[in-house]
């Protein structure tokens, strides 16, 4: 009689635990063998052990007695002689004792608040921390950080840390990704790792463009605007930053190559080699409906009043440099009539603003990068979330489920639990249970 769905452990195999190796081994002789395992493995296996990674991850994680920490999958390794070694490799899509998450999409948080990370925290595989979340949001804000109890950087994500356990990556951005000196950036990766642990770490670098090293003190002072267009670029500058990614990635550190809202933006961003891109959402969506709206005002009217309107818009929102205010209205109206196309803003491509997202996910399906997936941040409204929601079912996309981390302000993911008939319906079943035993 042939068995396809044999219930295996590590327990059913007949085999003996490595002499010294016992503590280790322990630790997951009750997790679950895959039935093709078992079959594999039964009869051939004389010994088990573990890998020198395993027990360097059971270090630095400290889990009951009979786990493994969430975040790693297990790989079996057979030796010569009988000899069977569990390996635990990092891989966020896993739970605790290396069965996989519920869900082949993955969720992450915008935060550095560890007050409203808690009730999230497990839920999510990562966390997106950057210094306006840290600093300007939570930090230096009173009505988050009650009472001022966290003073520093440190402090703050050493408890996130603690909150968000093992299995949770975090991506943490550089505090000036423009330092020169390459060495003092490596020290403050390593900083980073120490608190958050090698497995954990993902350093996240952003995309440079027209700000380089010698011109982004514009941006910290008088009125903080850059005196370059975006889409005039110095070549050293413009590529700054995948070239510090590649070199982090190059010492060991997994990367967050953040700042993507263009689909253009990516195959050169995938050159260097990151762990997540991105595809971020909320600002591009808002500023493709003001251009649609001045550019069919205009269009509707031909007051040109609409592409003046339009001009200071697209310097208010660094299309344009303060010295292009008085940019002929015909090339304004070419390029917002151009990002209109690009964005397929007027088709179902894009309509959703979601068109960055599918075609990112179209890249990531082809590239020969098996662990780098997509972050899809920045949303805000009654609509962005329940979109890719509908993106992700559409059937062309649903193989790439794997690829797809979801990321937000903890508040904004958790309105999607509830609906209208939530309340009617709690209204309902507590008043009729009120008094009773």
């Amino acid at each position: 009689m042939r068995v396809n769905n044999i219930k295996a452990s590590f327990l059913s195999l007949d085999a003996q635990i490595i002499s010294g190796e016992e503590e280790f081994v322990h630790h997951m002789m009750k997790s679950k063998l895959s039935s093709e395992e078992f079959k594999s493995l039964n009869g051939k296996i004389k010994y088990i052990g573990v890998t020198d990674e395993f027990k360097k991850v059971m270090k630095t994680f400290k889990v009951p007695e009979g786990e493994t920490p969430a975040g790693f999958k297990k790989e079996l390794i057979i030796e010569k002689e009988g000899v069977l070694r569990v390996n635990l490799a990092r891989d966020i899509s896993y739970d605790k004792n290396g069965e996989l998450r519920a869900t082949k999409v993955l969720f992450s948080a915008d935060s550095a608040n560890p007050y409203e990370v808690e009730p999230i925290a497990p839920l999510i595989a990562n966390l997106t921390c950057n210094p306006g979340i840290i600093y300007d949001l939570f930090i230096n804000n009173p009505k988050a950080n009650i009472n001022g109890l966290y003073k520093n950087r440190d402090e703050v994500m050493g408890e996130l840390a603690r909150i968000l356990g093992p299995g949770c990556d975090i991506s943490v951005e550089l505090n000036n990704p423009f330092e020169t000196d390459f060495n003092k950036i490596l020290d403050e990766a390593a900083r980073f790792k120490e608190m958050l642990s090698e497995y954990r770490v993902v350093i996240k670098v952003p995309h440079t463009g027209a700000v380089t090293k010698d011109n982004y003190r514009q941006l910290l002072e008088g009125d903080q605007k850059l005196n370059a267009r975006q889409d005039k670029v110095d070549t050293a500058g413009a590529l700054h930053g995948h070239n510090l990614a590649l070199k982090l990635q190059e010492h060991g550190y997994r990367v967050n190559f953040t700042l993507m809202f263009e689909p253009f933006q990516t195959q050169l961003a995938l050159q260097a080699k990151p762990y997540f891109i991105n595809s971020f959402i909320r600002h591009r969506l808002i500023q493709s409906e003001e251009i649609k709206k001045l550019i069919d005002s205009y269009e509707t009217t031909h007051d040109k009043r609409h592409l003046e309107s339009l001009r200071n818009y697209f310097i208010a929102c660094d299309y344009y440099a303060p010295e292009d205010k008085l940019m002929d209205v015909e090339s304004v109206y070419t390029l917002g009539k151009g990002i209109i196309k690009y964005r397929h803003f007027e088709d179902a491509e894009g309509q959703d603003g979601l068109d960055s997202m599918r075609h990112n996910l179209r890249l990531l399906k082809n590239c020969n990068l098996a662990d780098t997936r997509l972050i899809v941040c920045s949303m805000e409204g009654p609509f962005n979330y329940p979109d890719i929601d509908k993106l992700m079912c559409e059937p062309e996309f649903i193989e790439l489920h794997h690829k797809l981390v979801i990321t937000a302000e903890p508040n904004y993911l958790a309105r999607f639990t509830s609906t209208n008939q939530v309340i009617s319906y709690q209204r309902r079943f507590m008043n009729a249970a009120k008094g009773q035993k």
